[in-house]
């Protein structure tokens, strides 16, 4: 009979997970017990995102701790959660087939003008998620400047956080990606800034209306769901823990918009609209008059930070919210 050798490595007594070989970040599919390079990259990307906590170390193995990051993150991201990183987790993480970015080319060359050692090159629009050698010279200009954008290569909320606030100091629309107009601001050329309020052309078309409108919707609605399932504290207005209108004051403010503190004033200085659009307002009265709100995210559903649940997902359908239900109203 024909005896199967199996190679492992056993250090103290425990049988270690078999290495396997390294491939670019979403070639494969990752998942407890492996350990190589891609769980590293995997585990640098969610502790970028906030789903590690920054003392975390990466390790490259796969273990519960990475599982639960894994888990939070889909959770996050309306995936299924099953702390396995496989297809559906890397294109929301704009991860696919090796790709090192989620819409940009990063192929291209970091710096295209010889003459200039401050010039960045445009290789395609980055945005949250992106990564490869195009964010690693937009952080570096960026950082360059004064603004911490890291300097992993990876788009993720710090790189978000100061890309903002360069496009406002430039005096641009503020959504946090970086398009043509942005690039343009960071090579110091003469910029046409849009006559549509909030939008940075950043598309790269000259009409904004549409196209940008709709990147600042998705950005502001990828912030939201990206603290879902953090506490509801009275007063709140950080990810430790959030009141209903606090809740809506960060997410709005980190996609540069600053709104009114409180239900009430939210409801006052709306604009009011007939029917909800991804990223409005929608109001209800658990007290008398408007008393809670949350940011509409289309197909009947809208994210608000609960006293009983948290920031979480609700219908606005269901037995609770659907009778309480008062208005919508856009900013």
């Amino acid at each position: 009979m024909k005896k199967v050798v199996v190679s492992a490595a056993i250090a103290g007594g425990v049988l270690l997970a078999p290495q396997v070989a390294d491939a670019a970040l979403g070639d494969q599919t990752l998942r407890e017990g492996m350990r190589h390079g891609d769980v590293q990259e995997l585990q640098d990307w969610l502790k970028d995102e906030g789903h590690f906590s920054q003392s975390t170390t990466s390790t490259g193995y796969f273990g519960t701790i990475t599982r639960q990051a894994v888990r939070d993150f889909q959770r996050s991201e309306g995936l299924t959660v099953d702390g396995i990183a496989g297809p559906q987790t890397f294109g929301a993480m704009g991860v696919s087939g090796g790709n090192s970015g989620s819409s940009a080319t990063t192929s291209g060359s970091s710096s295209a003008n010889s003459g200039s050692g401050n010039w960045i090159s445009f290789n395609g629009t980055l945005r949250s998620g992106s990564r490869g050698s195009s964010v690693s010279s937009l952080q570096d200009a960026l950082n360059s400047l004064g603004y911490d954008a890291g300097n992993q290569g990876i788009f993720g909320p710090k790189t978000a956080s100061a890309v903002r606030s360069f496009q406002r100091s430039a005096g641009i629309g503020v959504d946090g990606i970086a398009g043509p107009q942005t690039y343009r601001a960071l090579n110091g050329e003469s910029v046409v800034k849009s006559s549509s309020s909030g939008s940075s052309n950043n598309s790269g078309t000259s009409n904004a209306s549409s196209g940008s409108s709709s990147s600042s919707v998705d950005s502001l609605i990828s912030t939201a769901r990206s603290v879902e399932g953090s506490p509801y504290v009275w007063g709140g207005t950080s990810p430790s823990g959030f009141d209903c209108s606090g809740f809506i004051n960060y997410v709005f403010s980190q996609n540069g918009k600053s709104l009114p503190r409180t239900v009430a004033q939210l409801w006052n200085q709306r604009t009011p609209v007939s029917s909800p659009s991804r990223g409005d307002l929608v109001f209800f009265e658990t007290r008398t008059g408007p008393s809670h709100a949350g940011i509409y995210l289309g197909n009947g559903q809208f994210i608000h930070s609960g006293s009983s649940t948290g920031v979480t997902v609700s219908s606005m359908s269901n037995s609770y919210w659907g009778p309480r239900y008062l208005g919508a109203g856009r900013f």
